[in-house]
């Protein structure tokens, strides 16, 4: 990218072209799993959490990398989109599972006919639940963020985990044997028989945490466990050169190379700081050698920022 300012703070119109974005903000997205460098380790932690249908628990900083893992080992293994649950401190198990809008099927009952009393518009299954499903291949599914849930959520999924089935009760009690119910994030509908649902090929779990908490030895004892290790210069430059390519002028491979080495330097001293923050830095910082030292700096702290700090 050529460095050039588009905006300057003088309220006077002008035609501009932005250029275009970096690989990693464009849209639709694109898929990032041909780029990504699984750290030493990785590869056999995937492995034996696939060998033994264990959900994988991976632990490191923001912006390591750790959800991109579920992306390329589910376009390998060719196990279709992953699914993803986001987790927040409201997250539940029943949420993940399904979701069922009482209070819009009482409204429609009232508005409609005396014999409409359809369930299935109001139901739909949710990441987890949809993950369960009966399927020939396993699907793969995102949990990210275990860490920032409710204290008692991971212990409420080591049930559905170990068993791989879980109730729909509302369907349990519906006078139809088997209803037709929305999948998460398609159109797709699965037929659920008196309401449960039982997996027959447990899905590829991985889950995110950036270790500000600790879980109960239950649920770690039923994970694979993996720590994402920090970052050295020569992972951070194939993850550049993945990323970017490489560089062709050798007048900027040495801002390359210090980017890269200030980067590791600070991360040693514990300093919090993501990886994609680095490629935004040499996305900035490549494209045009004529921008001064002063400016160089200044936009290197602005996107270097450390993590901690808002």
């Amino acid at each position: 990218m050529t460095w050039q300012p588009y905006y300057f703070g003088d309220g006077v119109p002008r035609d501009v072209d932005l250029g275009d974005p970096p690989p990693w903000r464009s849209f639709p997205r694109q898929d990032l799993h041909r780029k990504f460098q699984p750290p030493p380790g990785l590869i056999t932690a995937v492995n034996a959490a696939l060998a033994l249908r264990r959900p994988l628990l991976v632990t490191g900083p923001a912006g390591s990398g750790k959800s991109t893992v579920i992306e390329q080992v589910a376009a390998e293994l060719k196990l279709g989109d992953p699914l993803r649950w986001h987790i927040t401190s409201r997250s539940t198990l029943t949420d993940a599972l399904y979701r069922y809008d009482a209070l819009g099927r009482i409204h429609a009952q009232r508005l409609g006919p005396d014999d409409a009393d359809d369930i299935a518009p109001f139901l739909q299954l949710g990441p987890l639940g949809t993950a369960l499903l009966a399927s020939a291949r396993p699907r793969a599914l995102l949990i990210d963020e275990i860490d920032k849930s409710d204290l008692d959520l991971p212990s409420d999924l080591l049930d559905v985990l170990e068993r791989g089935t879980y109730d729909i009760p509302e369907l349990g009690r519906y006078r139809e044997d088997v209803v037709r119910v929305r999948e998460w994030g398609s159109d797709t509908r699965a037929a659920i028989e008196r309401g449960q649902v039982q997996c027959d090929q447990f899905p590829f779990i991985v889950m995110t945490s950036n270790g500000e908490r600790d879980f109960p030895a239950a649920f770690l004892r039923r994970c694979i466990r993996f720590t994402m290790p920090r970052p050295t210069t020569e992972d951070l430059r194939a993850v550049v050169e993945a990323h970017l390519g490489a560089v062709s002028d050798p007048g900027l491979a040495p801002v390359v190379d210090q980017l890269v080495q200030n980067f590791v330097n600070r991360v040693a001293e514990g300093g919090s700081l993501a990886v994609d923050q680095l490629l935004n830095a040499v996305h900035l910082l490549t494209g045009d050698s004529t921008l001064s030292e002063a400016d160089r700096r200044e936009v290197a702290a602005l996107v270097m920022r450390e993590l901690s700090r808002a």
